[in-house]
């Protein structure tokens, strides 16, 4: 069923923070649906429907966190999918959309973390997750070496393991993944890390497991994100040509046998799973079986290790399966080279909150097509015949598994010019991160807000 167009039209984010315990995730929720609807210029009351997504939470904290901006009664779902929640939350609210059930439509996510690595909240019962660390450690005795570490990284660096051995990359390859995370972190203000790690300097930090150090990590953090998605016709009544950017196919995918079939550690840890759903895209968006990949400029990918970084290039076709290595070697992957991955700084270095990450990765790209992301902006977007533009990209994965992969461009009737999200926030939240006000939370909730909630606000 093809549905109809769909567009972001309005993004918001938090910085993302060290997990302190300093703010409760209502509280980041509020002001990234606040930067959201500013941006949109729209308020809460034309919210037809919501996705909530977050990992560590009690049952509804997604209607905690909106009914800030008002109770009007719409549905609001929340959404777990493991690190993939933020854009699974997206897709929900996108399909919404698409499919006619309304005009417009919210995705949030957020996430409250504690310090270290990730763990079950339910020692009672056995951890989705348990089948695929058990799967990792089988194919370590089965020749890959003894690995350890905490669960996530090592099945990570299994996986990376998995292709050096196949194809002769090495630990050197991550840490230039990592420090160009790192460097790229360093022009983001909502970053977590901005201290641009040398090669050098993430290969000296302490080791997490056999192939991977501290720097080639992403950190647990607490932040929140918000995209606002619409028809076209939407986007035409509210004058938003001069800042849509559109959805142009958009797929979420599940492991299918080669997980635990095929002895791979990197099937282990998403390769086919991703490679599956970005097939899927660049065929929803029109293009031939591995075609479309020349025509994207800049990518938010699923960086929670270097290792992972190294084996989705090729599963999403950026390169050659037996070119990763390579591909990073050229500086493919940054400024200068063939694509800008993470200009953000990834998730090694922007941080990593579960409910928020993949909703931040939309909010990157969707900025960059506006071309409003300042120093962090990709070069060479607009250079092309076709005056839409390269397309963005993003990949999201969470294990146990779900991957999801968008496609985003210019449409072809964006037209800069005139008031836009700038000047609704009063300055460029692309790559400016200030705290919202109640003053800018009155400006966009609805005429159903509660002050009995408001109250109890903290901004």
């Amino acid at each position: 069923m093809k549905g109809r167009r769909t567009f972001l039209i309005g993004g918001g984010c938090t910085a993302f923070i060290k997990p302190r315990g300093t703010r409760s995730t209502k509280d980041m929720g509020l002001e990234a649906a606040t930067k959201a609807l500013l941006d949109a210029g729209i308020n809460y009351d034309a919210i037809e429907t919501a996705f909530v997504g977050y990992c560590y939470g009690d049952s509804t904290s997604g209607q905690q966190a909106l009914y800030n901006l008002g109770l009007t009664a719409i549905p609001i779902v929340n959404v777990n999918n493991n690190c993939s929640t933020g854009s699974a939350a997206l897709f929900q609210a996108n399909n919404a959309v698409k499919y006619s059930q309304v005009e417009c439509a919210m995705a949030l996510g957020f996430e409250r973390m504690k310090p270290g690595s990730l763990g079950t909240n339910f020692p009672d019962r056995e951890p989705p997750t348990l089948l695929l660390n058990e799967r990792s450690q089988e194919l370590e005795r089965d020749g890959l070496g003894e690995n350890h570490g905490p669960g996530a990284p090592r099945m990570f660096s299994n996986g990376a393991q998995e292709y050096f051995d196949k194809y002769g990359a090495g630990i050197e390859h991550l840490a230039k993944i990592a420090s160009k995370n790192h460097k790229h972190s360093t022009k983001n203000p909502y970053s977590q890390f901005r201290d641009g790690w040398t090669v050098e300097q993430v290969l000296k930090a302490p080791k997490i497991t056999n192939q991977l150090t501290k720097f080639m990590c992403s950190p647990t953090s607490d932040g929140a994100a918000c995209c606002v998605v619409a028809s076209e016709d939407f986007v035409h009544a509210h004058g938003l040509e001069n800042q849509a950017i559109e959805i142009v196919a958009q797929a979420l995918t599940t492991d299918g046998p080669e997980t635990f079939e095929t002895r791979s550690a990197m099937e282990v840890v998403g390769y086919s799973m991703t490679k599956t759903c970005a097939d899927q895209v660049f065929k929803e968006a029109g293009f031939a079986e591995g075609g479309g990949r020349d025509q994207v400029g800049v990518v938010e990918l699923h960086d929670c290790f270097a290792a992972n970084e190294l084996i989705m290039y090729p599963a999403l076709g950026l390169c050659a399966e037996d070119e990763a290595h390579k591909f990073v070697e050229r500086g493919d992957n940054t400024y200068g080279g063939k694509f800008v991955v993470n200009p953000s700084g990834g998730l090694e270095a922007k941080g990593h909150p579960l409910g928020a990450s993949g909703l931040g990765m939309h909010f990157y790209i969707m900025m960059q097509l506006r071309n409003w992301a300042g120093p962090m902006q990709a070069p060479g977007l607009f250079d092309t015949p076709d005056k839409r533009g390269k397309f963005g990209l993003v990949h999201n994965v969470g294990l146990g598994g779900a991957v999801v992969v968008s496609l985003l461009r210019r449409p072809e009737f964006f037209k800069p010019g005139g008031v836009d999200g700038r000047q609704r926030l009063g300055y460029n939240h692309a790559h400016e991160c200030r705290p919202v006000t109640m003053h800018d939370v009155d400006k966009v909730k609805s005429k159903k807000a509660s002050q009995y909630v408001l109250e109890r606000a903290k901004l």
